[in-house]
């Protein structure tokens, strides 16, 4: 890529005074590449535009200085730092024209206040549809395991569905869906992608905050701007026409005029005898879009192994947020994302000076900042589709994703509650850091599901998402609790998402430190983690050993293979 923007000074010359290195990772070091990535000057971070090749170029600059290779494409022979991924961009022209006929009321709405319409990703140009029927499908959940099935046999071609966020479970209901911990029936893009399989016309997701874990703002800034997927080759099997959420109140007020109360439809939608209820309404939307593949890129580092240099260890962490978008109340319309994700790119790239400074691994090592997890893990799922490095010689994958930045934590977490070797490396390496490690405190909110290591574990690939943990050395669960609730109703995909001087780093360099320790044993050892015998993982994982000439791993205490 063509050098666009170079550092003026050197790099840490301006960094102020901190906490001395933990673990051989400097404070002050992972505070200023936050300070940079999160600054204005990147312009949030968006794929496929000007701050992507800042972005690249930065990262890739780091690396270098580090001592890594290239690890990504070979073009001409030769390796690049970069891994091209194509993806198809949709934006929306002009205003959207949408509109509810509620029983003979036309309520229009208003895209951001009122919905949050997405730019169509099934490949057309235009969507137009006129007085489509809308029909309430619960959670929109089929899962024939859980004996649960919320269409029972209803044609929904052509219709507009109605689907409540999370399990059916999730407060209270009938079903085996981990109660408060989200499964992936819960997540709107399963409901977004069983749409499309049905081949309705669209989907309107209700939005409530406690069960989709975000307010609505998070909503309206994620889903009204340009939107990207992996170029498919039938992308209609995917996506329907309109895929789109709606407030709360709008959808009390719908199902009012269709005769219904709403906390009794959600009520009935808690059970497995629920049936469909078709609505005394129609909807109505034309708008165009503009669309185009653009490439996008991940970038990727190398540190070959040095007696095994065939299999690796990934560390990743997602490089893009938001970009430019709607102005908050001070009309900042840079979403910065310091914390997401800043904070993770921070961290791999001080994780390869670490590893290139210490002793040469056994193992190759991989840094990998993947593209467009913002638009649904789309870079991590291109890698894991088209890996660069054999999957079934793939160690394991650490993945950090907005890291603390308020001081160190007694205790560790991970995103979900899956069971596998890489948790049981992590629990070991705690105990000997005095740290405990804590189930995954707010499982409802479908963490496992929502950063760039289940592309990894869909194809069976052991993979984490490292979680800093919430008991605050200085004041404790409570303080943990009350940071993360402020950050989520405040700064979580929000402009204010920006570096500050009052953050403290001692917390992000500890985790370093114990995700290397981590990394340099499975770097140096001939383990090969697993997951859980009862994992839906497992089987993939066990037939990737194929490529490793074993048999598959022998369950045992830790799983690890």
């Amino acid at each position: 890529m063509t050098k666009t923007w170079l550092v003026g000074v050197s790099l840490f010359a301006a960094a102020s005074a901190m906490a001395a290195p933990v673990g051989g990772f400097d404070p002050a070091r992972l505070s200023k590449h936050v300070q940079i990535l999160g600054s204005d000057a990147f312009e949030g971070r968006g794929p496929a535009t000007p701050a992507e090749t800042k972005t690249v170029d930065y990262i890739i600059d780091q690396f270098r200085a580090a001592g890594l290779q290239p690890g990504g494409d070979i073009v001409d022979g030769k390796r690049q730092w970069t891994q091209a991924v194509p993806l198809l961009k949709s934006e929306i022209v002009g205003t959207a024209d949408i509109s509810l006929n509620e029983n003979g009321t036309v309520v229009p709405l208003r895209q951001g206040p009122d919905v949050a319409v997405l730019a169509p990703l099934n490949g057309s140009k235009a969507v137009n549809i006129a007085n489509a029927p809308l029909v309430f499908v619960g959670y929109g959940v089929t899962a024939p395991e859980r004996n649960w099935d919320d269409f029972k046999g209803v044609d929904v071609h052509g219709k507009i569905l109605v689907v409540l966020i999370n399990d059916p479970d999730f407060e209270g209901g009938e079903g085996d869906f981990a109660g408060k911990a989200m499964t992936y029936y819960g997540r709107w893009t399963y409901k977004f992608e069983e749409a499309a399989k049905r081949g309705a016309a669209g989907i309107i997701i209700v939005h409530e905050t406690a069960p989709a874990s975000y307010p609505w703002n998070v909503v309206q800034n994620s889903n009204t701007n340009a939107q990207f997927d992996i170029v498919r080759q039938d992308p209609a099997a995917r996506h329907s026409g309109l895929e789109s959420w709606i407030q709360r109140p709008l959808a009390v007020q719908l199902f009012e005029r269709s005769g219904l109360n709403f906390e009794q439809a959600k009520a009935a939608a808690k059970r497995r005898d629920f049936q469909p209820i078709p609505l005394k309404a129609t909807l109505s939307a034309q708008y165009g879009a503009e669309t185009q593949v653009i490439t996008s890129h991940n970038v990727v580092g190398l540190l070959p192994g040095s007696r095994y240099p065939d299999e690796t260890l990934i560390y990743s962490a997602h490089w893009d947020h938001l970009g430019i978008g709607k102005p908050d109340a001070t009309g900042d319309r840079i979403y910065n994302g310091a914390v997401d994700n800043a904070t993770g790119v921070s961290q791999i790239i001080e994780q390869a000076r670490a590893f290139t400074h210490g002793p040469r691994p056994q193992r190759s090592v991989v840094f990998l900042a993947v593209t467009a997890e913002e638009k649904g893990l789309l870079g991590s799922e291109y890698y894991a589709t088209h890996p660069l490095y054999p999957l079934g010689k793939t160690v394991g994958v650490l993945n950090t994703d907005a890291m603390n930045v308020f001081g160190p934590t007694r205790n560790f977490s991970i995103s979900g509650s899956a069971k596998l070797g890489l948790l049981d490396d992590l629990i070991a390496e705690g105990k000997r850091e005095g740290r405990s490690y804590a189930q995954d405190p707010h499982p409802e909110a479908g963490s496992f599901f929502r950063s760039d290591h289940f592309s990894f574990a869909k194809v069976g690939v052991p993979a984490v998402s490292f979680d800093s943990g919430d008991d605050m050395v200085d004041g404790g669960v409570a303080r943990g609790e009350a940071l993360l609730a402020d950050y989520t109703a405040h700064h979580y995909h929000q402009p204010s998402d920006e570096w500050s001087a009052q953050w403290q780093f001692t917390g992000l360099a500890r985790d370093a430190a114990m995700l290397h320790a981590v990394g340099e044993r499975l770097a140096n050892s001939r383990e090969w983690p697993n997951w859980s015998e009862d994992s839906e993982f497992r089987a993939a994982r066990d037939r990737s050993a194929a490529d490793r000439n074993e048999a598959p791993a022998t369950p045992g205490k830790g799983e690890r293979g």
